[in-house]
């Protein structure tokens, strides 16, 4: 019997549709899944631990063999609303920002739009666990995931990463895909993206069932999140690549 392949996923609400998808297509059969935050999934994928994750991009470059594998990931065209700066003071006043531990490219995001679109320098600082409370006075920091959505309400001032990378470059920016540093055959390859296909399909129900009372999950999955990764996005998601690899 052939061995299983392993899937590592996010455990956020915007891969809802895409596990919904594969959680209930036959591709089951075919592959152990795995649930963890965004860092913990490149560490696995790098240690072999993993054969395919939904991989922040930030963390391609670093894999020896990583490539995109499939035609649906995170991504979105402007506003995203689960990935932002959160602050007490406007962008200019701000002196110090935590960077979310959760996730490598969303950090990266940040020290690319302090440095190339908003050019101000500021301390950036690693975040502790109970971070969010120590946002206050000129420290910012940077929320993202479903946290993200229960905070927008939270603070005066949010900047949204996304939208500012579309202010910045005039491209949709991905936040993550699916990638594999091994190879992969054809046909299951095809299974997988049919099954993520299946789950977008589901939109209606999956946002109907979940109770989250900060954010219109509809207007998320249909409007904020965008999850086939077109020609546009692709080229967002390169033009983000050679930026951080200098």
């Amino acid at each position: 019997m052939e061995r299983k392949i392993k899937v590592g996923a996010v455990s956020y609400l915007n891969t809802k549709p895409l596990l919904y998808g594969i959680q209930h297509s036959p591709i089951m059969d075919d592959i152990e899944l795995s649930v963890d935050y965004p860092s913990k999934l490149a560490e696995q994928l790098k240690n072999n631990d993993i054969d395919i994750a939904l991989l922040p991009v930030a963390a391609i470059p670093g894999i020896e063999g990583a490539r995109v594998v499939s035609d649906y990931g995170i991504a979105a065209d402007g506003q995203v609303a689960s990935v932002a700066l959160y602050s007490r003071v406007p962008l200019a006043e701000i002196k110090e920002v935590y960077l979310d531990y959760q996730s490598r490219t969303s950090v990266r995001l940040t020290r690319l739009l302090f440095e190339q679109y908003w050019k101000k320098e500021v301390v950036f600082k690693d975040a502790p666990e109970n971070y969010i409370e120590l946002i206050s006075d000129t420290t910012a920091g940077v929320i993202i995931g479903d946290r993200a959505l229960k905070h927008l309400a939270d603070f005066e001032y949010v900047y949204d990463l996304s939208e500012s990378w579309k202010e910045y470059t005039g491209l949709p920016f991905v936040f993550a895909a699916w990638v594999s540093n091994k190879d992969l055959s054809d046909d299951f390859i095809d299974r997988f993206n049919q099954a993520n296909k299946e789950g977008l399909e589901h939109i209606d129900n999956i946002a109907s069932e979940e109770v989250f009372p900060y954010y219109d999950l509809q207007q998320y999955y249909t409007e904020r999140i965008h999850y086939k990764l077109d020609d546009a996005k692709l080229a967002g998601m390169n033009k983000f690549l050679e930026l951080i690899r200098g």
